[in-house]
């Protein structure tokens, strides 16, 4: 029997460049305390700020456009370092992102970058995800100058945020896109924006690959798809981690066995004398 499908097409997955200025970013409930902080620029409070959210909220598309208003640099908490503290706050204003990433940050530099940026009325502005205390501090100094910053946090996106930011990567792919297939996506798909992204992406590809445009079928059985293929990854983490689990108990045996021979061994031996 002949197959009648259309033959997939040779699709290559370029990096599509995100868009972070202040027209691009969506206003909804979810973020507009957030937004209301960029906003508020020049007129803050305090020199440190600490903007929360879950990755892929709008934390970077916030940031960048408050850097663009403020003529700030942009760095990653693994780039401070105690030989760089003084070049980072020459500039005038910093953004540092991912502060709660443990590879490569020093805390000690962040903590003396961040006097300084009191000392000498320089704001920066702090990304991460969740709370202070999850951050993994060491330094106790830090983690309380950083539970003392103000801030604002973005929540999970509502329906019309949602909604709103799947008809824009869309269009950020030249592709125009059905409600029905909105609808069905912001209806089944996770609360969070990065797995819109993921989502969005993987719908691109595979209409590409078929030559076929995005209906609502095709996006519930790419949804379905990607789900299934997260359950068994999820699946095989939770296999190897029991694997690892029982090989831990499994060598802490043997050690206890090693140890009982050993101090059989080393126990004084009969009487052979006595009858």
């Amino acid at each position: 029997m002949r197959d009648n499908a259309p033959p997939q097409q040779l699709t290559f997955d370029l990096p599509l460049d995100p868009r972070y200025g202040a027209e691009d970013f969506l206003v909804s409930p979810s973020n507009e305390e957030a937004y209301a902080l960029i906003e508020a620029w020049p007129d803050w409070p305090d020199t440190v700020f600490l903007l929360r959210g879950p990755p892929g909220s709008g934390k970077s598309h916030l940031a960048s456009i408050w850097a663009t208003r403020a003529q700030a640099w942009t760095v990653s908490a693994a780039d401070v370092g105690g030989s760089n503290v003084s070049h980072l706050i020459s500039n005038g204003a910093l953004v540092i992102e991912d502060v709660e990433r443990e590879a490569g940050r020093d805390e000690a530099a962040l903590f003396h970058l961040l006097n300084l940026a009191r000392e000498r009325r320089f704001p920066v502005l702090l990304t991460a995800c969740g709370g202070v205390d999850g951050f993994g501090l060491r330094v106790a100094d830090l983690r309380s100058r950083l539970r003392l910053a103000p801030g604002a946090e973005i929540g999970p996106p509502d329906d019309a945020l949602l909604k709103a930011v799947i008809v824009k990567l869309f269009a950020d792919r030249q592709l125009g896109i059905d409600t029905s297939v909105v609808d069905a996506l912001a209806l089944r798909i996770d609360r969070s924006l990065a797995r819109v992204r993921e989502v969005v992406a993987e719908l691109d590809r595979d209409a590409l690959g078929r030559r076929r445009r995005i209906t609502r079928p095709l996006a519930l059985a790419v949804l379905e798809r990607m789900e299934a293929a997260d359950g068994r990854q999820e699946a095989g983490e939770e296999a190897q981690d029991a694997e690892a689990q029982d090989s831990e108990a499994q060598d802490a045996k043997g050690g206890d066995a090693k140890g009982g021979d050993a101090k059989g061994r080393d126990a004084d031996p009969p009487d052979e004398g006595v009858v």
